[in-house]
């Protein structure tokens, strides 16, 4: 495939995504029926703001994840992409929409994971939570030369979202992309272009296949905790190396006088993103797919996951302008050769129309002005967080406390002392089998049992700057990392950075299911450094909150465990 030299061109290849899907009856072995209906459509190709259709439109995509040769920052490698692209297809939908994506697993590649697995980044998946997509906590993963259709009904959430790949750290290989749910947006009156050549995906990238890396990482020798830097940053699928062929970089085109809202997703597996427009502030009023009070600032901090929609007023003289996003990450001493030049040569333009055709004349500035402070964010509707307004003023309160460690076998992570590993049956599977309890679940499972209507807290304490994300809920930051306790107008989100005095997050048990709690730099998942909520089991197993695959989902786990381990 042509390198995605320009945002245009980016545009034209993410709305290819389109299929069919038909309706299914099955009865599982618990004696469980189900039927589905579902109507066709094509996929939507625009994301300007619109009222959910009454009845939900279904959106349909097709997935094809291959393993392509592709040069997003002008070094060749092999990847596992879908549509043979990357950052993969945008998917766009309305609130009430329901999203269908149609993945045909073709991996091949041995150097690489060939089943995978797909998680729809900030999708609440109430009463859908097997297709949340955590390899081995709601599915087992879709095998080599099979397929597994994702039925996602949307509800009420709109907003910025991604997806990624979630087996092992098989993201890092560039499975990952953006979705946007148009919203009945209260600042639509800030904003008049809201579409898809407002997407702005940050990604790391990687020169190395993500198995090769992983063992590096989880390698007993590594007692310094090094992380795998990447080679480049990329915006929209490009980025520049100090030593590899220089893409084009990317465009963003506006027109005077109008105003523009953003959509700026941090899909990296490890580094964080600072990102400024030279010349223009951002008016900050979506964080993680939730409606926030306008906020203006000069550039924002953005870790691995996190979200934010930026209203840009075109208000300058016509002209070109530095978009700049360069990375941060834990860098070992000495760094490696060039990362001080590459992890800051991470830039795309703004356009005006009337302008030359060419890269401003200026060298890309330093960063400067205000920096967001996440602390400031102010819910849009319901700002009070749940519970009491004191320490521990929940029904539940979970104390974690994470950190590295060696032993003679691997370098891993640990939350309160356990290394998570993935249990070989999902949980999801176990839990619609029967286990309700938390001694039903392996020590390694690292589980603990919550009950429907809940008030949840979770006190995370360990090194600062790793983003931790939930599953299935959004939650307020009663303590994040800057800013004092806030229990009356939290900033609520589903990513959030730990911090050197701890941190804490509120939510309240509304969606039974279970769902992992992770930093999201990939390789630390991967070592460890997770935890997993069986919220209300047995509003699982039955009633109007429980959840009922297809026989789909149910053929996924005796295809996998028959596949030999270099199928896996």
């Amino acid at each position: 495939m042509q390198l995605l030299a320009a945002v245009t061109l980016f545009l034209s290849l993410s709305f290819s995504a389109k299929a069919g899907t038909t309706s299914s009856t099955r009865t599982t072995s618990s004696t469980r029926t189900t039927s589905s209906t579902r109507a066709s459509s094509t996929s939507s190709t625009r994301t300007t703001p619109s009222p959910p259709p009454t009845p939900p439109v279904v959106r349909n995509y097709v997935f094809n994840v291959a393993n392509v040769d592709l040069a997003p920052d002008g070094f060749t490698r092999r990847t596992v992409v879908a549509n043979s692209q990357f950052p993969g297809p945008l998917l766009t939908a309305n609130k009430g929409d329901i999203l269908n994506i149609l993945v045909h697993n073709n991996l091949t590649e041995t150097s690489m994971r060939k089943s995978t697995s797909i998680h729809w980044h900030g999708l609440f998946q109430h009463r859908n939570a097997h297709n949340d997509g955590p390899a081995f906590v709601t599915q087992c993963p879709i095998s080599p030369g099979h397929s597994y259709t994702y039925s996602m009904p949307l509800a009420n959430q709109t907003g910025t979202y991604w997806y990624h790949s979630h087996l092992s750290s098989q993201y890092l290989d560039g499975l990952r992309g953006p979705i946007v749910i148009n919203p009945q947006d209260p600042n639509l009156s800030l904003y008049d272009v809201d579409d898809a050549s407002t997407v702005i995906v940050l990604a790391d990238w990687f020169h190395t296949a993500s198995p090769e890396l992983l063992a590096a990482y989880m390698d007993p020798t590594n007692t310094a905790s090094n992380d795998a830097l990447p080679q480049s940053g990329t915006i929209n699928g490009v980025g520049r190396t100090s030593t590899d062929t220089q893409p084009a970089r990317p465009v963003f085109t506006v027109t005077s006088g109008l105003r523009y809202r953003f959509r700026i997703i941090n899909a990296s597996a490890i580094a964080r993103f600072n990102f400024q427009i030279s010349d223009h502030t951002l008016t900050v009023i979506e964080a993680d797919g939730e409606n926030h009070v306008p906020l203006t600032v000069d550039r924002l901090l953005l870790h691995p996951g996190q979200r934010y929609s930026v209203v840009v007023e075109a208000n300058q003289a016509v002209d070109n302008y530095w978009i700049r996003a360069p990375m941060t990450a834990r860098t070992p001493t000495p760094a490696p050769t060039n990362w001080a030049t590459d992890s800051d040569n991470v830039n795309a333009v703004l356009h005006y129309v009337g302008a030359a055709a060419a890269e401003p004349t200026t060298t890309p500035p330093a960063l400067s002005g205000t920096l967001l402070d996440e602390a400031l964010l102010v819910p849009s509707t319901n700002p009070v967080a749940p519970g009491t307004a004191v320490a521990g003023g929940a029904d539940k309160v979970f104390n974690l406390t994470f950190a590295a460690a060696t032993d003679a076998t691997s370098h891993h992570w640990t939350v309160n002392g356990i290394q998570y590993l993935s249990p070989t049956v999902p949980t999801l599977l176990r839990i619609l089998s029967g286990s309700t309890d938390a001694s039903d679940f392996a020590t390694n499972e690292n589980t603990f049992i919550i009950s429907k209507g809940d008030v949840v807290e979770i006190n995370i304490a360990g090194v600062p700057n790793h983003p931790w994300h939930l599953h299935g809920h959004s939650f307020s930051v009663v303590k994040g990392q800057t800013g004092s306790v806030n229990y009356v107008n939290p900033p609520r989100r589903d990513v959030t950075p730990s911090a050197a005095g701890g941190i804490t997050i509120r939510f309240t048990a509304d969606n039974p299911g279970p769902w992992i709690l992770h930093c999201h730099i990939d390789l630390h998942l991967d070592a460890g450094l997770a935890v997993v909520f069986a919220e209300a089991p047995e509003a699982v197993i039955a009633g109007a909150d429980s959840v009922d695959p297809d026989n789909s989902w149910d053929s996924l786990c005796p295809i996998y465990n028959a596949l030999p381990a270099a199928d896996q």
